[in-house]
Parts: C-alpha cells; sequence; structure tokens
C-alpha cells in the first residue's frame, strides 16, 4: 500500500484517514486501541500525527485491512515481533515501487 503524504512534521486526522483511504473515526479507533499510535493534541485538542505514528499506522493497516488480522491478533503480533513486522513491510513497500516501475515501463512500450 502507497500513501500519499507530503513530507511535514505534523499531520492532522484528515489527512491521515484520507491517504490510507479509511474514515477518521477509525483512525481514532485505532489510536485508543493500539499504544503505538500517540498523536500529540493542539490547545484545540485536534490530534497530530508525527512521521512516526504514520509508520505505525501503516503497520496496524497492512496487518489488519491487508493481511486480514484481528485487532486483537494484530496486537499480539506487534508485541511478539515488531521488528520482523517492520522488516516485512519495508519488502513489501520496496517490491510495490519496483511493480509500479515495471508497469509504467511496460506502458511505455
Amino acid at each position: 500500500m502507497h500513501v500519499d503524504l507530503p513530507e511535514k512534521r505534523y499531520y492532522k486526522i484528515g489527512e491521515v484517514a484520507k491517504a490510507f483511504d479509511v474514515n477518521t473515526s477509525l483512525v481514532r479507533f485505532w489510536e485508543k486501541e493500539f499504544d503505538i499510535i500517540k498523536p500529540k493534541k493542539n490547545a484545540k485538542g485536534n490530534r497530530l500525527f508525527t512521521q512516526e505514528d504514520i509508520k505505525n499506522f501503516k503497520l496496524i493497516f497492512n496487518l489488519v485491512k491487508e493481511r486480514g488480522f484481528t485487532l486483537d491478533g494484530a496486537k499480539q503480533k506487534l508485541k511478539k515481533n515488531p521488528e520482523g513486522i517492520v522488516h516485512n513491510l519495508e519488502i513489501i513497500t520496496r517490491l510495490e515501487g519496483v511493480k509500479a516501475e515495471l508497469i509504467k515501463i511496460k506502458n511505455q512500450l
């Protein structure tokens, strides 16, 4: 899954929801369910997500939406082997990039 977000220090909840094509309520729900997502809140109480939060959200999105884990299963997997999940997600991301490049080259021919 490629997430199209500009390089910024903080992202609003709407930007995160749009990038992952989910509702803002799901972002708020996962924030409460998973300890690794900890957005900062400004004086108004608006959530501001950091790059680290986005990476963690990608991990959870991959486990729950793409691989079909339950929330409890995803929590256990993240606690048991977080480095392995990060490594697998990096590999998948790189392979998707290569695939996109190859498709682009194919379409140009």
